[in-house]
């Protein structure tokens, strides 16, 4: 009788043989070691589930709440706000290029023609946009208005990444310490405007205003770095027109 042998079988050796039976254990091990592991973290969940659905909850929550609160309350009351401080903007934006600018500037702040003002919008919608501008609108008012503490307050409170507004901020409140004879504080406030952007407006304005405190204090060698670097970084601005004499004088008071 013929002998049937299947093709490219070959009877396995004995070292193969123990070798699938190691393999055999291996895998068994494992799937042993997965049945624990799972045995146990269901026992955890069972065990542990009535806090685990509380922190879910809590979790959902917060997510949820913060949702809702953008799209039902934050929204709809940054409008409001915005809507309500056009006539104190109208304002203030008036203050600016008007003969009576006091009388505009209060009005700025406490409103008028049955409108809010500035200090109203602070009030009504404290921690939307609006309140947080309003607070750069106020601070400005008063410091125009020679009302210098609560120049400093206002515009302390007011918090910005804008390129001009922000170091506007810091350096009005150099100018109100520079009215209440606190030139140590005021230079403090201008370096800080000066550093906080750099363009061709704010930054050379306030490194210049810092160099005239810094004199004024006896800082020579610091007013001089200031004047030098407008004179290098901004030719263009109008702080660099004279600032060859303002060098040289920092210069001759640094030499002594």
């Amino acid at each position: 009788m013929a002998t049937y042998k299947k093709r490219g079988f070959k009877p396995k050796t004995k070292v193969e043989k123990q070798q699938n039976i190691e393999d055999g254990s291996t895998t068994a091990e494992v799937f042993n070691t997965l049945d624990e592991t799972a045995s146990k973290t269901e026992a955890f969940v069972e065990k542990n589930q009535k806090y685990i659905f509380i922190i879910i909850g809590v979790v959902a929550a917060v997510v949820l709440g913060s949702l809702g609160y953008k799209e039902f309350i934050s929204g709809p009351k940054q409008t409001a706000a915005m809507n309500d401080m056009f006539q104190a903007q109208k304002y203030f934006d008036e203050a600016t290029t008007a003969v009576a600018k006091d009388s505009l500037y209060t009005l700025a702040l406490n409103g008028g023609e049955g409108k809010f003002g500035m200090l109203d919008i602070i009030n009504e919608y404290g921690g939307t946009d609006a309140a947080n501008l309003a607070s750069y609108y106020a601070g400005t008012a008063y410091l125009r208005l020679k009302d210098y503490k609560n120049a400093v307050e206002h515009l302390s409170d007011f918090k910005s990444d804008d390129e001009i507004l922000a170091p506007l901020a810091k350096g009005n409140i150099g100018d109100a310490f520079v009215q209440l004879n606190q030139p140590e504080d005021a230079l403090g406030y201008y370096e800080q405007a000066a550093k906080m952007r750099d363009n061709e407006y704010t930054t050379p304005m306030y490194l210049y205003k810092a160099g005239n405190i810094a004199l004024d204090l006896g800082k020579s060698d610091k007013a001089l770095s200031y004047f030098e670097r407008i004179k290098a970084d901004y030719p263009s601005a109008t702080e660099a027109a004279n600032i060859d004499v303002f060098i040289g004088k920092a210069q001759v008071l640094a030499s002594k």
